[in-house]
């Protein structure tokens, strides 16, 4: 087997307007953590996934028309965005259902193994490689996000096992789709093109595991559970999800998913001024962690590859 070739965006370090754009996502992505807690008394987390994901489709369309964005042209992506819908789909199956039995705590350090296996995979599929440096960095990060949740915790049984494992899951499915929307032609089409495979071949998906888990909306949810499902299909799935495939286009997967290390981080400060939940020292010293570690990862390496392409510009039409 020949060596992967190298990818133009791989050694690009993240430009303020990358790394500010990521932060931005990071925030929204750690306050719908609460969002959809906040939810679930209204709406079951099947039904929950497939609703915003039918809200979200429309919104995708919206913003793709009004960028000239033709969504049902021949262009050779059909195949690749099939495959990342079925793993988009499937990758919530996992989660949800993980959740129900493992902690939230324990999900929430499972789920982001994700940037863990970008890395493993951005070598042989995009011609990504990380040095030691960038892999101390994730580590690094990865420590901080433990020791903000608190992990690890007592009386694990088998139950929690499965349950951390099905997170796991969901993780490697997250990674496995972003390494496909950058390594295949899918990187080609635009990103509302792109997600909009996912979006739509994740609203069967969800809706047959609604039904196989036997989930049903009881009664009218209330104002604020139809407002935040609102802001999960338009802001959270139909916009910040599509800067994300922006950017995963124009920059190093493994680095720009080393930065979803602050999501959590976010969800816990979210946590403690929404549902007061406790803060205390332990979480200032896991965010010194993870900005060191970002720090590490996104340190330009010397030998890397002049970066050839110019930055994905998603307001152009």
């Amino acid at each position: 087997m020949s060596a992967p070739q190298a990818n133009p965006s791989a050694g690009r370090p993240l430009s303020a307007g990358a790394i500010a754009l990521m932060l931005m996502l990071c925030l929204t992505w750690g306050f719908n953590q609460i969002a959809v807690k906040l939810v679930l008394p209204d709406i079951p987390p099947m039904l929950q996934a497939m609703i915003r994901s039918m809200g979200a489709l429309p919104v995708l369309f919206i913003i793709g028309a009004l960028r000239g964005v033709k969504f049902f042209e021949r262009d050779g992506t059909w195949k690749a965005g099939l495959i990342a819908g079925l793993m988009f789909g499937v990758e919530f199956v996992l989660i949800f259902q993980g959740l129900r039995l493992t902690s939230a705590s324990r999900a929430v350090v499972f789920l982001y193994t994700a940037p863990f296996f970008v890395a493993l995979g951005s070598y042989q599929v995009l011609g990504e490689r990380l040095g030691a440096s960038q892999w101390l960095g994730l580590a690094v990060s990865f420590a901080g996000v433990a020791l903000a949740i608190g992990v690890p915790q007592p009386n694990v049984d088998s139950h929690v096992l499965l349950g951390d494992l099905l997170i796991v899951g969901g993780a490697g499915l997250w990674a496995a789709t972003t390494l496909v929307a950058k390594g295949t032609r899918l990187r080609f089409a635009a990103p509302e093109k792109a997600l909009g495979y996912q979006v739509a071949t994740s609203i069967p998906i969800l809706g047959l595991a609604a039904w196989l888990f036997g989930e049903s909306i009881t009664h009218t949810p209330a104002p604020l559970s139809l407002g935040l499902m609102a802001f999960q299909a338009i802001w959270v799935v139909g916009t910040t999800f599509t800067l994300w495939f922006a950017l995963v286009k124009a920059y190093s997967a493994s680095k720009l998913s080393a930065f979803t290390f602050i999501t959590p981080l976010f969800g816990v400060v979210g946590s403690y001024f929404i549902m007061h939940d406790t803060l205390s020292l332990t979480f200032g010293a896991a965010a010194v962690l993870v900005i060191a570690g970002l720090f590490l990862v996104n340190r330009p390496s010397p030998t890397a590859a002049a970066p050839r392409d110019a930055l994905l510009n998603v307001t152009k039409t």
